[in-house]
């Protein structure tokens, strides 16, 4: 309730199910507590979605009535995802609540959605009924991701976007807005991140600035390193890395990009090779 509330004043709020069934009474204190209005439904055929249909139903006399900003769906089903495509048709936000294996299709559909392990409160409220707390009590640790694969190149691509001329840096939020345009369901804390930034700042070959990061363009160096590690090579394709540095840095100035020392560039090369002083570059694939 505390990120619904962030995002706006929720004048209607209200909560459907068939209240005479056994596994709806531990809901009675949430109800009092978040001032919810329960809405009757009688699940006339076992198996059937009644429930599902009354609230489609009164979501789509509330959007034409005309006074509501946005809608908020608190569920895991994919059988809302018309429901939500109509509503943002209608120019209205929707936010989408579920579970962390919520179906692509409805997190696609909302404006934005919020995974359900990600907020703090959901293990934390003493008043959550012992029913709804299953499956909602995973740590943003143990829930964990590797920042890899299809949301690193995400990641990559939305700093590419947001850069600006020049010298191609991307403002922290212009990133955030790309990304959530781009995939409603994306949240680091579903990766084990508090912040998109922390989460920017896991990325190798990203400097970073005030509110703002670049992508290192490696591709450049590389031509210029393999030309000097050439340029100064012994027979066993060695070159002195002092001797590297000097040509180097004229060329490509490591300092512009965050870097405090040559050493310290190399370090993320994973194709050099290294022995004491020298180095050489793995051939190339």
């Amino acid at each position: 309730m505390r990120k619904l509330r962030a995002t706006g004043d929720a004048c209607v709020k209200r909560i459907y199910g068939d209240w005479r069934s056994q596994h709806l009474t531990g809901w009675s204190a949430v109800l009092l507590h978040h001032a919810l209005t329960p809405v009757q439904q009688f699940a006339y055929t076992k198996g059937k979605d009644a429930t599902d249909m009354q609230l489609i139903i009164d979501a789509m006399d509330m959007l034409h009535e005309g006074h509501l900003h946005g809608f908020c769906i608190v569920s895991s089903d994919s059988d809302f995802t018309p429901l939500a495509q109509r509503i943002r048709n209608s120019g209205r936000l929707v936010y989408g609540f579920g579970k962390e294996q919520t179906p692509e299709a409805f997190r696609q559909a909302c404006s934005r959605f919020i995974a359900l392990e990600n907020l703090g409160e959901m293990s934390a409220d003493k008043t959550q009924p012992s029913g709804a707390k299953e499956n909602v009590q995973q740590t943003a640790a143990s829930a964990a991701k590797k920042t890899e694969g299809q949301i690193r190149d995400l990641l990559y691509k939305a700093i590419k976007d947001c850069a600006g001329e020049g010298e191609g840096w991307a403002n922290m939020s212009a990133i955030g807005s790309y990304i959530r345009q781009t995939d409603p369901g994306f949240d680091p804390r579903s990766y084990g991140y508090s912040k998109l930034s922390k989460m920017l700042r896991e990325l190798r070959g990203v400097q970073f600035g005030t509110n703002q990061c670049r992508k290192i363009p490696y591709g450049n160096l590389m031509k210029l390193l393999r030309e000097a590690i050439d340029r100064f090579k012994a027979d066993d394709g060695f070159s002195d890395a002092n001797h590297v540095g000097v040509f180097l840095k004229p060329r490509w100035n490591w300092e512009d990009w965050g870097f405090e020392s040559f050493d310290a560039l190399l370090a993320t090369i994973d194709a050099l090779q290294r022995q004491g002083t020298r180095i050489r570059l793995a051939a190339p694939d």
